[in-house]
């Protein structure tokens, strides 16, 4: 339902050069056909995509001072079993400074992945179509926060020939009040998006998911600059600062770029994950205070609504969910929640209400699941931000490889981050060299 083809951008460009970008994102609301994929999560925007077995995981880490060269780096790891060097790392690339390396995203081409820092606003674009098993650094956008008034670019979702990325925070107060920014693919910013203040809006920002056929754009909330670099454990002691996160979903419309609906979802929803399956229109999302799955679907009259569906462990001991995964049938989801290093497994045959199947202890903290688009496989990463990672032996930092057969997680390999002097390892998405021949 949601994946489709850009494989020529002519057309596009020619589009963006008469009519502005607006017209662009609806020409490929339209006339994008369905096409199979490598991971759920992407944009559904992204072309040459991945069929069968990924050969690469790119690995956005964060630098810690004193380990290595201290530096934020895009570090690549083999993950083809059939390749000599497979669970091996096969390049670091830094970036030759520390800016809490954060979140990463294909343009629609897939030829490049935009990186960005949540301290320094800087954003990175690396070249992973010339050589995939070594990227390399081609260009920095240092204009995020001055162009868009937004700091913390934290979500990069591709769209036709242009890169949408969603701000956690902003210039003036580095509350988190923010909004989005809309660049071309060649690094050149465009437009601005603020995030709702009216009408029950608290103009916080998050992730970005987008449902092409539903005209449908929805956007999700957490927290400003002042939040999200305190220590965790001087912020949970913080009356002031835990009050400052968002508590809403905002249902965008594709075409016109204007929000039309704000959702009250107390407690930080974070990931959207809109349902794969052919015919179906929902979304799900989970928050992270209140360790709850909340449903986003159209009710009988038309409106969407969103509704608590479910709980994740037990709410009260505050789990914090962080990344989820849903497959590619929109009947499962992973959920990894950070506190307490456990990935849980929900069946969504029933989406108006998720069962919990399976849990596995998976680190003494985890933060981001990835799956292959088959199901078979399960990434999982470990560092959620430098100041609320884990203190002393709880501050494992890895990439784990785990086979899922339906019944049991079990891992293949894992890469210490710290021994390797890396440093914190967070988002994951694939690659492989077979994308080259598409072109």
């Amino acid at each position: 339902m949601v994946n489709r083809s850009f494989k020529n951008n002519t057309l596009v460009v020619a589009l963006s050069a008469v009519l502005g970008p607006l017209a662009v994102l609806f020409y490929g609301m339209l006339a994008s056909p369905p096409a199979l994929a490598d991971e759920t999560c992407n944009s559904p925007y992204i072309s040459n995509l991945i069929k069968g077995q990924e050969e690469f995981a790119y690995v956005w880490t964060l630098g810690v001072q004193g380990m290595g060269d201290g530096s934020d780096k895009l570090v690549t790891v083999d993950v083809n079993p059939a390749s000599k060097k497979y669970g091996k790392v096969l390049t670091s690339l830094s970036v030759g400074s520390r800016g809490e390396a954060h979140h990463i995203g294909f343009t629609d081409d897939r030829r490049f992945v935009w990186a960005g820092g949540l301290d320094d606003n800087k954003i990175y674009v690396f070249d992973i179509y010339t050589d995939p098993a070594k990227p390399k650094l081609v260009k920095t956008i240092s204009d995020f926060a001055a162009k868009s008034g937004f700091v913390g670019p934290h979500t990069f979702y591709a769209m036709p020939g242009r890169m949408l990325v969603g701000g956690l925070s902003n210039n003036k107060d580095h509350g988190g009040v923010t909004g989005m920014a809309l660049y071309n693919n060649k690094g050149d910013f465009v437009s601005k998006y603020d995030m709702p203040t009216a009408k029950g809006g608290d103009g916080y920002g998050y992730d970005i998911g987008i449902n092409p056929g539903k005209n449908a754009l929805l956007t999700s909330s957490f927290t400003g600059w002042n939040n999200y670099m305190m220590d965790m454990g001087k912020l949970l002691k913080d009356p002031a600062a835990m009050k400052n996160f968002g508590g809403s979903l905002v249902m965008w419309n594709l075409k016109s770029m204007q929000p039309e609906k704000v959702m009250s979802v107390p407690g930080a929803p974070l990931e959207v994950r809109w349902s794969l399956k052919d015919g179906e229109d929902w979304a799900i999302t989970a928050t992270a205070l209140t360790s709850k799955l909340w449903l986003v679907k159209k009710d009988a009259k038309g409106g969407w609504q969103a509704k608590d569906v479910a709980n994740i462990g037990d709410p009260a001991k505050i789990p914090l969910p962080v990344d989820i995964s849903i497959t590619a049938d929109g009947k499962g989801l992973w959920v990894n929640t950070f506190m307490d290093g456990t990935t849980h497994y929900f069946d969504l045959s029933n989406p108006e209400a998720p069962k919990e199947t399976y849990s596995k202890h998976t680190g003494s903290q985890v933060n981001m699941v990835s799956q292959s688009w088959d199901g078979k496989r399960v990434y999982i990463s470990s560092s959620l931000l430098a100041n609320w990672d884990k203190k002393g032996a709880d501050d494992e930092q890895f990439l784990k490889l785990f086979s899922w057969d339906g019944k049991e997680l079990k891992e293949q390999w894992k890469i210490d981050f710290y021994k390797l002097k890396l440093g914190r390892a967070h988002h994951i998405k694939f690659g492989s060299s077979s994308l080259r021949s598409a072109y």
